[in-house]
């Protein structure tokens, strides 16, 4: 069966779509469709541009501020995953992330972050939640079209929004055969056809990949330490994934968690709360499976727990 793929650039890294269908040119204009979905959605969310939706919510003086069905759902998708962390994946770090030097989009030094992948960090700690918890100020009324939070706090829903997003568009292609969503590094797989895709886990050191997963309908998210990493101005190794209680990138004694879930928002969600919880705890964040790599190369398969996701099959 011959696939329409679309790969580009979007939220910060690279974007692919695959479709699969009897019908060439449904598939083609069903992946165009998608581009378009995700090229808006980014224009939407960007907290790197003053003019997106995003931007103009964090801003906004209002307690509750009128926004699209999309940021709705985003802010949404950022208390469940509140929720369903304990507060570990908290998507209102804006001033930590800014902080710790991520104030603009950038490009950033694969050495770099080759080095921050190696290093042992002296000191590693499991994250904790923030005393603030300023997602649980957090509020959407779907009724009345706005999200309310205090003014002042602001939101950057970074991996959240990729996972969900890999799920809208995953929805909208579930008629066809079959699917491949790709939100930089979020996938979300289905189709009718139940054919099962070969999903390769990548080493975070740049080496082969570690292991591979087949999965039929389902998702699939990594949350690592190395994929965007850069020096702060004290020349301390930084990156994105911060650890609520500190504010301060995380070093946890994980480098990199890759969740197997049925949907990308909870994938995405299970992913970053291994990584924060440390070595120790991180196997009991992915019910449905996964692997988890730790400082100095360790590599730990985690199988699904029962019958949690039949269609997934660890090779």
């Amino acid at each position: 069966m011959s696939e329409a793929v679309d790969t580009f650039p979007c939220f910060g890294g690279r974007c692919a779509v695959r479709v699969g269908g009897e019908g060439e040119h449904e598939a083609v204009a069903a992946v165009r469709e998608a581009k378009r979905t995700l090229l808006a959605a980014h224009a939407t969310l960007s907290r790197f541009d003053p003019a997106s939706e995003l931007s103009r919510l964090n801003r906004d003086p209002r307690e509750t501020v009128p926004a699209s069905p999309l940021l709705r759902r985003v802010v949404t998708g950022a208390l469940l995953a509140g929720l369903r962390s304990g507060g570990l994946v908290d998507a209102t770090l804006v001033e930590g992330i800014e902080a710790a030097g991520y104030t603009e989009s950038r490009d950033f030094d694969a050495a770099r972050e080759a080095t921050v992948a190696a290093a042992p960090h002296t000191g590693a700690h499991a994250a904790g939640p923030s005393r603030r918890a300023g997602w649980c100020l957090l509020a959407v009324d779907e009724a009345a079209g706005t999200v309310s939070r205090p003014p002042g706090l602001r939101l950057d829903p970074g991996g959240i929004a990729k996972g969900l997003l890999a799920d809208l568009v995953g929805e909208s292609l579930s008629g066809f055969e079959s699917y491949a969503v790709d939100c930089c590094g979020d996938l979300r797989v289905g189709g009718r056809s139940g054919r099962a895709r070969r999903i390769l886990v990548d080493d975070p050191g740049g080496g082969e990949p570690l292991h591979e997963l087949r999965i039929a309908d389902g998702a699939v998210a990594t949350s690592g330490i190395t994929r965007r990493a850069w020096s702060d101005d004290e020349g301390r190794p930084a990156h994105q994934i911060l650890d609520p209680a500190t504010g301060r990138p995380a070093f946890t004694g994980v480098v990199q968690a890759t969740a197997v879930a049925p949907t990308g928002l909870l994938a995405e969600t299970q992913a970053k709360a291994a990584l924060l919880v440390g070595p120790e705890r991180a196997a009991a964040q992915l019910p449905f499976g996964g692997v988890i790599v730790e400082e100095g190369g360790a590599v730990q398969v985690v199988e699904a727990i029962g019958a949690a996701l039949p269609e997934v099959l660890a090779a």
